[in-house]
């Protein structure tokens, strides 16, 4: 019996939580620890804070991963005071800020552009930190045509490493999107084998490059071990990507972390809408647990 359960079955007496152990007991314990939540990219970039934070709770979608240059306003020119109002209003909500998702990026010929995009991700960790999040988004992004493709992984790496060390003076994460020219889940492990940082993660993107060569699963299996605590998705009932077996992998790696939807439609209810997109991927998940268990 799980702890949970043992305290359930202690406080409340079992005529009670017998019902709600043998449900349970239909669900493997891998994916229990999956949530989902947002990211601002297109349904919350026009919500300034408080209507991100009301829609989200409305929605029961309590996790946010905040894009920058969006309608909420939290960006590193933020003052000591108006960072510690934004933590104050996740604080007093349900809803768990989960850091900052923005554009930075290493892959540049130019080691003056490389060091400008460092110093500003170094700004960002500090303000995830001082308004409650535990992590930054960064993107890989390019393979320069003039350069040597194991050259570019070796130097993003890298750069994901400094970053990393700074980072986790701060209690960050860094999450590196796949994303852009580097959606291949080999260059993916070649830069996080590089970076070699317990606090530098990949967050799985789901794009199409994920069903090529070896498939969904063993493009999974390659970044499996360096997964973050963010991974995002798309709508799960549009277009053809493979959403169950997303789920299902998820499950039975028995990752604990956030699934983030990164919307691209556009509905006329878009609160009503994330209600229903957590509901069907998360009867995606539940699913996966029982065929797991």
């Amino acid at each position: 019996m799980s702890n949970r359960r043992h305290f359930l079955a202690t406080a409340l007496g079992s005529a009670f939580t017998a019902p709600l152990i043998a449900q349970e007991a239909k669900l493997s314990y891998k994916g229990e620890n999956i949530h989902y939540g947002l990211v601002t990219y297109m349904w919350g970039a026009d919500w300034d804070l408080p209507t991100l934070i009301k829609n989200c709770e409305t929605a029961d979608v309590l996790g946010v991963e905040l894009r920058i240059e969006h309608a909420h306003k939290v960006e590193t020119g933020l003052s000591d005071a108006g960072r510690a109002e934004v933590r104050k209003r996740f604080e007093d909500s349900p809803v768990e800020v989960l850091g900052m998702g923005t554009n930075c990026e290493f892959h540049s010929a130019d080691a003056a552009e490389v060091k400008k995009q460092l110093d500003l991700a170094r700004d960002y960790i500090k303000l995830s930190h001082d308004i409650g999040g535990s992590g930054v988004k960064v993107k890989p992004n390019n393979l320069p045509k003039e350069v040597p493709v194991e050259k570019t992984l070796e130097q993003i790496g890298r750069s994901l490493a400094a970053l990393g060390d700074h980072a986790l003076g701060f209690g960050q994460e860094i999450r590196l999107e796949v994303h852009g020219g580097v959606c291949d889940l080999g260059h993916i492990r070649t830069i996080m084998e590089v970076a070699a940082r317990d606090n530098v993660r990949v967050c799985w993107n789901s794009n199409d490059q994920d069903l090529e060569g070896v498939g969904i699963a063993g493009n999974f299996a390659r970044v499996q071990p360096y997964l973050g605590a963010t991974t995002h998705i798309r709508e799960v009932n549009e277009g053809k990507y493979p959403y169950p077996e997303l789920a299902r992998l998820l499950v039975e790696a028995d990752y604990a972390g956030w699934v983030l939807l990164e919307a691209r439609t556009k509905p006329g209810d878009r609160v009503a809408a994330l209600a229903e997109q957590k509901k069907l991927f998360m009867e995606m998940v539940t699913k996966a647990r029982a065929s797991a268990a």
